[in-house]
């Protein structure tokens, strides 16, 4: 059933057919239980679901993940929440799109719209609560008064832990065709790209700078999904913990410039990224953001270390 209380719905941008949310997203790993090592240490709750895994920020009931094994790591779907008296609107607009309906994948519902983008990536449009943010993430400042200390002792850091799902970034051979095909079927406008190589989208309804993202590749899959921290020594103590406990391999500490938030980059043990993610840049349902095409220099990182070689490289692709 859709949320009515009445933050949620002045959060509604009337008259536009849009996603509101990203709600979930799915992937196949060879080893459920070294995903479940690899997401806890990150700061998630990886609970077993018969014989899948979900993955929770702690303290929250929502599911953002959904992991299932099997031969090899590759993306699954990705779900996005809708207002319920939009449904048959969506259907409509499918239909106007020739896009095919697609049954659910095995152990899923048939309440959802299921159907494929022009990469094959599967996508569910499902009556959900708004999970999206309804405004700009608090963000802490690190710091004290003239006199007192504002950072103790290492001994005395306990473990940070994500709070939601940010974004998740996808791949695909074609970003022109990829950012049509969105913005038309899902209702997500535009927020920023840069050329050929990337683009990003955020939900009519408000949302951050993007809730999904798409990168130039040579086959579908998942290049990494974004977690929302509380601060920027939230993520600098995140990376930590995944280093002190093997997890080193990544990208960060650093500030993006399209969507300004500051981040850190963990690789996951299939090479796709976890991303810390804090401050990133809000746009509420009454604001018409002016997406730009920005030169590659000044749409990565504002500040920070050089990325991996192979940051951007598709390993579901190279398998």
């Amino acid at each position: 059933m859709t949320d009515t209380s009445t933050q949620v719905q002045e959060q509604r941008r009337p008259g536009v057919l849009g996603v509101h949310s990203l709600d979930h997203f799915a992937i196949t790993v060879p080893d459920l239980a070294k995903a479940s090592e690899f997401y806890s240490t990150f700061g998630l709750e990886a609970r077993a679901e018969g014989n899948d895994l979900g993955l929770y920020a702690v303290g929250n009931t929502h599911r953002w993940g959904h992991l299932q094994q099997g031969a090899r790591k590759k993306f699954g779907h990705l779900s996005f929440g809708i207002f319920a008296d939009d449904m048959a609107a969506f259907n409509t607009r499918l239909n106007q799109l020739n896009i095919a309906r697609l049954a659910p994948p095995p152990g899923h519902d048939d309440q959802g719209i299921w159907f494929t983008d022009p990469d094959g990536n599967l996508i569910e449009l499902a009556v959900k609560a708004k999970s999206s943010p309804v405004e700009k993430s608090a963000f802490a400042a690190i710091s004290a008064p003239s006199g007192v200390a504002a950072v103790r002792g290492r001994s005395k850091v306990q473990a940070v832990h994500p709070r939601r799902l940010s974004h998740v970034a996808v791949f695909t051979t074609d970003v022109d065709r990829a950012v049509k095909f969105y913005t038309a079927a899902l209702g997500v406008r535009l927020s920023d790209r840069s050329r050929e190589f990337v683009a990003f989208m955020h939900g009519p309804h408000g949302s951050e700078h993007h809730m999904i993202a798409v990168l130039k590749s040579n086959g579908p899959g998942i290049h990494h999904c974004s977690w929302d921290m509380g601060s920027v020594n939230d993520v600098g103590l995140g990376a930590m913990q995944m280093a002190v406990k093997g997890y080193a391999a990544g990208w960060g500490l650093g500030r993006h410039v399209l969507g300004s938030n500051y981040f850190h980059y963990v690789r996951d043990p299939w090479g796709s990224y976890c991303e810390y993610s804090a401050d990133m840049d809000y746009i509420p349902p009454s604001t018409e953001w002016l997406a730009g095409d920005h030169d590659p220099e000044d749409s990565m990182f504002l500040w920070g270390p050089t990325p991996p070689e192979d940051f951007v490289t598709n390993f579901e692709a190279a398998e």
